[in-house]
């Protein structure tokens, strides 16, 4: 195939070391990320006529329009670096798991004189342990409520000195050892914490061991309160165990790891064996994953889901040999810092596990297009009654909706919120600091927010914003543009749309919060789509959403304003380590509550500066 000139110089350059190549497409976005033992056979590969049999490495090279290498001294550094930039870039051609966010953990804070346990999606070097990952809150949730009927953790972040006069309502309801009014010593309580991270690491038959012992020891002591207290755990603890099922005779822990596709979807299901018994199960959905052979699929999931896992066990099982097994292990050897082996089982236990694992996976993915198929059908439905409701000649495609927040009147802000086929695109959400400060003006702030919008379609299309990051959502306009707000903000819309020559292009509309109703052009009195119906859900839901993403943004503007101003008088710190604190800590409260020891760590922040933050701030 021919070779663009733009790439061909970079092409002739590469060298034959291992290294992370980055493919970027016309407007600058990385569209692909992979790894390589020789840059440059193996970027040069994708040119070849051969490479143009396969489908999706056909439409990848049609849209590369440049690209970039970085050279490593290893294969193992060239997979860590990979796995971050497809972390950072999400490029839509590779494999990767399934939305942008982070899932839920159990978190026992170890290092804290009373250990919490709490639920969080950041695992942090704070001395915590964690437990994890699952796919939702509510699985986090449930695993917490079963397993504090057995170790009545706290969750209150109270100073405990045990000499608190009352006691919450969870140490009434058997839900907390009440450290705080001294009930349990600080040995006592960790002791319990310590059953409890024994227990979620599968070592159930040691904590049933350890309370029954302890039970007995205190009945023989006549503590009968304790011991009525230990019984009452050790059946809660019992149940739990009853519920998990042995898998494996040896004790061993293991991550059993299988996959099913339709369609182009892929969904992973991982079972967690710890000490011989299935502990939980979790899945995880892929995307990119259409057109690439089952071991490339693999590969990429282990790479991404172990980056961010809490534990790495001893042996993982796989339903086929993936081609970079030995630099994987390699990696993963690193990260538990013992010896981890991928293990495709050929008979036996190991394969009946892995059988188990893709019936699973099998059945949740025709479970979830079920589910997709039934929201499609409830957005069609919703799009058509806001067509109806509104007059238009079609579906509304793409929706844009605006809110801005100027509560307090300082730092005002505005958020835009984009919506496609009735589906929240937060790719393409924007959010605007609002230049207009004189008072606080809900009106002012939506002409300029919409007036900066259309401004950025004007030039965008005009060519002005070539190879701006972005650029493709400001080219779009919306079918619906909807302001929150009533009469007011429709006028206001409708001038800026007016200013663009907009008005016949562009459908619009207001939905007050007080009525739900909408206001609309040339039209006296407002529409009222019926309560519950799903346009009316929809356009509340883009509604909430804008005001929630203004909210956010103006919130974190003013804590901004707030940390700088309350920074500015210290001696020693000027807008570079102000900005550099504010980055490291993200707020004013979190830097109160840093050590002289945390701050004197930041980069560009002497000991002697770290000290005068402490003593100002107290």
């Amino acid at each position: 195939m021919e070779v663009p000139e733009s790439l061909q110089t970079v092409l002739q350059s590469l060298p034959a070391r291992p290294g992370v190549y980055l493919m970027r497409d016309a407007e600058g976005r990385v569209i692909y990320v992979g790894k390589a033992v020789n840059l440059a056979s193996r970027v040069r590969s994708y040119f070849t006529p051969s490479a143009q049999e396969n489908p999706k490495t056909r439409r990848l090279v049609a849209e590369v329009a440049s690209l970039e290498f970085i050279v490593t001294d290893s294969e193992l550094e060239a997979l860590i670096l990979e796995a971050n930039l497809i972390k950072a870039h999400r490029p839509r051609f590779n494999v990767r798991l399934r939305d942008d966010k982070r899932y839920p953990y159990i978190k026992v804070t170890w290092a804290e004189p009373y250990p919490r346990v709490l639920i969080t999606r950041r695992i942090e070097r704070d001395g915590s342990r964690y437990f994890g990952p699952y796919t939702s809150s509510a699985a986090v949730r449930e695993t917490l409520d079963l397993l504090r009927r057995t170790f009545p953790y706290l969750t209150c972040s109270r100073e405990i000195t045990g000499k608190d006069s009352r006691a919450c309502l969870y140490y009434d309801m058997k839900l907390c050892l009440a450290p705080c009014i001294g009930a349990v010593s600080q040995e006592e309580y960790r002791a319990m914490i310590a059953g409890l991270v024994r227990f979620l690491e599968g070592r159930s038959e040691e904590v049933l061991a350890d309370l029954e012992r302890r039970m007995r020891e205190a009945a023989e002591q006549l503590d009968f309160e304790q011991a009525a207290r230990l019984r009452d755990q050790l059946q809660a603890a019992r149940h739990i165990v009853e519920r998990q099922k042995i898998v494996a005779a040896t004790g061993s822990d293991q991550d059993v790891i299988a996959f099913a596709r339709d369609n182009g979807n892929a969904c992973v299901q991982v079972f967690f064996i710890r000490d011989g018994k299935l502990l939980g199960r979790e899945y995880f959905l892929l995307e990119g994953a259409e057109a690439e052979d089952d071991r490339e699929v693999i590969a990429a999931f282990l790479k991404q889901f172990y980056e961010e896992a809490a534990y790495v066990p001893p042996e993982v099982l796989l339903p086929e040999e993936v081609d970079e097994a030995l630099v994987i292990e390699e990696w993963l050897r690193s990260r538990r810092g013992a010896k981890v082996v991928l293990r495709v089982p050929r008979r036996g236990r190991g394969r009946e596990l892995l059988r188990m694992a893709a019936e699973n996976a099998a059945e949740m993915l025709a479970t979830l297009r079920a589910t997709w198929e039934a929201d499609a059908h409830r957005q069609e439905q919703a799009l058509e009654e806001i067509r109806q409701a509104l007059g238009l000649p079609a579906r509304p495609a793409r929706m844009e909706c605006y809110d801005v927040s100027t509560t307090q009147g300082a730092e005002p802000t505005a958020s835009m919120v984009v919506f496609e086929q009735g589906v929240p695109r937060k790719s393409e959400y924007r959010r605007f600091a609002l230049r207009t400060r004189e008072k606080p003006d809900d009106y002012a702030g939506m002409r300029e927010v919409l007036t900066r919008r259309l401004e950025r379609w004007r030039t965008a299309t005009s060519g002005e914003l070539t190879g701006v990051r972005g650029v493709k959502t400001w080219a779009l306009l919306p079918d619906l543009l909807v302001v929150d707000g009533g009469k007011g903000q429709l006028g206001v819309a409708l001038e800026v749309l007016d200013s663009f020559g907009l008005r016949d292009r562009v459908a619009v509309a207001a939905l007050a919060k007080e009525a739900e109703a909408l206001f609309l052009p040339g039209r006296e009195e407002p529409v009222r789509l019926p309560e519950g119906s799903p346009g009316l859900r929809l356009l509340q839901q883009m509604r909430d959403e804008a005001h929630r993403f203004a909210v956010a943004y103006h919130r974190l503007r003013r804590e901004r304003a707030g940390l700088a101003t309350e920074l500015e008088n210290i001696p020693g710190v000027g807008p570079a380590r102000r900005r550099i604190l504010l980055k490291t800590f993200g707020s004013l409260e979190r830097i109160r509550a840093a050590t002289v020891e945390e701050l004197a760590a930041v980069p560009g922040i002497p000991r002697a500066v770290a000290e005068a933050i402490k003593e100002h701030l107290g």
